[in-house]
C-alpha cells in the first residue's frame, strides 16, 4: 500500500494525538518533529531505516506470521487472515504454519468482543496460533479486579470495549462538582462493574487470563511492547514487556534475537537489525499489518 498524502498523515497524525490520553512520554525527538501531544498512543513519525544486514531465521519447516495491534478492528483481521490464507496456500504441504499475535485486541475499536470471539471460533484452527498479552487486555483484567480503574481505562479506549460487550460508562465528567456528584460517579461505576463481570462470557475471561507476555521462535522473540536493553530475557519484567517505549525504541544495542513487537503506532512498519514494529495504528489508519518469517527470509503484509 502506497504512503499517504503528507497531508493526510499529519492529519492522522492529529488525530491519534487527539484521541487518547497517557501516562507516558513520547519520545523527545520525534515529538519535536511533528508536534505531537504527550500520548500513550500516539503516532510517531516512522524513524529512517538503516540498512538490515543481520541475517535472522525462522524454525526449520515453520512458517510465522506476526500480527500487530488490532484495537477492535474485526473487519481488518477478517481481511488480513483472508491474505494470509491465501499467503499460506503456496506454502510446502509438510510446512508449520504459525500465527502469532502481539496484543491489544481490545479499546478504541467497537468491534473489540468481535475480535475475541473470533479468536474463539474455529476460524484460526488450519493455524497454530500464539496469543500475547497487550497492556489493553492488561487493564481490561485490572478492571475486573478493581472497580475504580474503570474511569480511568476508558480514557484510552476501555469505553469502546465496554460497549461492545453492550454496557454505556458512566458520564462522570461532572463528578468534580460536588460530594454527590462523585458518589452518584462512584455508585455508577460500582454497578456497571458488576454488571460487567456477571456478563463478561466465561471463554472470554479465560482467554484474557490465558494470554502470554512473550514468545521465542528461531532467531525472533514476540512481544507487546519490547525489551529492556541490558536485562537479560529471564529477568525482563512483565510490566516492560507490556508497558516500554522509549528505552526500548531509543536504544541502539542488539538483544540476542531480533524483536518482533507491537505497541507503539507508527505511519509504517518499522524494520531494522534490532526490531520489527508492527503497530501501524489499525484502529484508525486502516492498516492492520503483519510479517511473515520464513527460512531467513522476511516480507510484509497489510490491508
Amino acid at each position: 500500500m502506497s504512503r499517504l498524502p503528507q497531508l493526510l498523515q499529519r492529519s492522522f497524525l492529529d488525530q491519534f494525538g487527539r484521541m487518547t490520553r497517557s501516562a507516558t512520554s513520547l519520545r523527545a525527538r520525534i515529538r519535536a518533529r511533528v508536534g505531537q501531544p504527550k500520548d500513550d498512543a500516539a503516532v510517531v513519525a516512522t524513524p529512517e531505516r538503516s540498512e538490515v544486514t543481520r541475517v535472522t531465521a525462522a524454525p526449520d519447516g515453520e512458517c510465522i506470521y506476526a500480527i500487530g495491534d488490532i484495537h477492535g478492528r474485526h473487519d481488518l483481521l477478517e481481511r488480513l487472515i483472508v491474505e494470509i490464507e491465501a499467503d499460506a496456500a503456496s506454502l510446502p504441504a509438510d510446512t508449520r504454519v504459525t500465527i502469532v499475535f502481539l496484543g491489544d485486541y481490545i479499546d478504541r475499536g467497537l468491534q473489540s468482543r468481535d475480535v475475541i470471539e473470533f479468536f474463539l471460533s474455529d476460524r484460526l484452527d488450519k493455524f497454530e496460533t500464539v496469543f500475547l498479552m497487550g497492556n489493553h487486555e492488561e487493564a481490561l483484567l485490572k478492571f475486573l479486579d478493581d472497580e475504580s480503574f474503570g474511569s480511568q481505562w476508558v480514557r484510552y479506549g476501555g469505553g469502546e470495549t465496554l460497549y461492545s460487550y453492550g454496557f454505556q460508562p458512566p458520564n462522570t465528567r461532572g463528578s468534580l462538582g460536588s460530594h454527590e456528584a462523585m458518589a452518584a460517579a462512584r455508585s455508577a461505576w460500582t454497578k456497571l462493574w458488576g454488571a460487567f463481570r456477571e456478563r463478561l462470557p466465561q471463554e472470554h475471561l479465560e482467554f484474557y487470563r490465558s494470554l502470554k507476555p512473550y514468545h521465542s521462535a528461531g532467531d525472533y522473540l514476540f512481544v507487546h511492547a519490547g525489551l529492556r536493553p541490558d536485562t537479560s530475557i529471564a529477568e525482563q519484567s512483565t510490566r516492560d514487556m507490556l508497558w516500554i517505549r522509549d528505552e526500548f525504541l531509543d536504544d541502539t544495542r542488539q538483544f540476542s534475537h531480533l524483536i518482533v513487537h507491537g505497541h507503539t503506532p507508527a505511519e509504517d512498519v518499522f524494520h531494522d537489525n534490532r526490531r520489527i514494529g508492527l503497530d501501524t495504528g489499525a484502529f484508525l489508519s486502516g492498516k492492520l499489518s503483519a510479517a511473515r518469517f520464513i527460512g531467513e527470509e522476511i516480507t510484509f503484509l497489510t490491508t
